[in-house]
């Protein structure tokens, strides 16, 4: 996974997010429990939390940056980063291409050495972009069904993913589907559908 990868990733989910009917972000976001404004939010959320543990000279590696994560209503996602919803739809969009670009800078200037905390094992720059651009992908899936939207994104990227995050996946299917799977979204031939699930991010020897 490179950062050019996540950055691919990220454009393409704005790309097909900007052509949400204005009045559909108000909907649920798919099987979530959070609506689809709520959901861009987390999404923001995670690529801007993957960034700020990729940020000190020293990062941590037995827990997060402590910022201060908090849900707007009983049951939202508890973020550190909320959009302004006066700026309308096409904020959000500019809040979520903003922590995007936080993740992929982090990723491009971090030494590869570096080692950081995430709850699915400690991580290097490689396995941050990856979750980013995991999370971006299985998240604009589920924006996609609240939204109306199509979402198929490229064989290739989701590839990557598969093979960094989710070794135990298995490798004779198609990316995208497996992806899903793999996260808990979709089914494949011959496998149960997963009811829980993690990537492991551990860098790979």
């Amino acid at each position: 996974m490179t950062p050019d990868d996540l950055d691919r990733v990220v454009q393409l989910a704005l790309a097909a997010l900007r052509d949400a009917p204005p009045a559909a972000w108000g909907g649920k976001a798919g099987t979530l429990e959070w609506d689809c404004w709520e959901t861009v939010e987390h999404l923001a959320d995670d690529l801007f939390a993957y960034a700020a543990q990729l940020g000190p000279r020293q990062p941590p590696l037995t827990d997060e940056v402590p910022f201060v994560w908090e849900p707007r209503r009983p049951g939202g996602p508890a973020n550190a980063i909320h959009a302004d919803r006066a700026a309308g739809p096409a904020g959000l969009l500019q809040v979520l291409e903003a922590s995007g670009a936080l993740l992929i800078a982090m990723v491009r200037t971090a030494p590869p050495e570096t080692r950081s905390y995430h709850g699915y094992g400690v991580s290097d720059p490689e396995g941050f972009a990856a979750m980013g651009a995991v999370e971006t992908l299985v998240h604009t899936y589920d924006l996609a069904a609240g939204l109306g939207l199509d979402w198929a994104p490229p064989a290739d990227v989701c590839a990557r993913v598969l093979h960094r995050l989710f070794p135990d996946a298995p490798a004779d299917e198609e990316p995208w589907p497996t992806l899903l799977w793999a996260t808990g979204r979709g089914e494949l031939p011959g496998r149960e559908r997963r009811t829980s699930w993690r990537w492991y991010g551990e860098p790979r020897g």
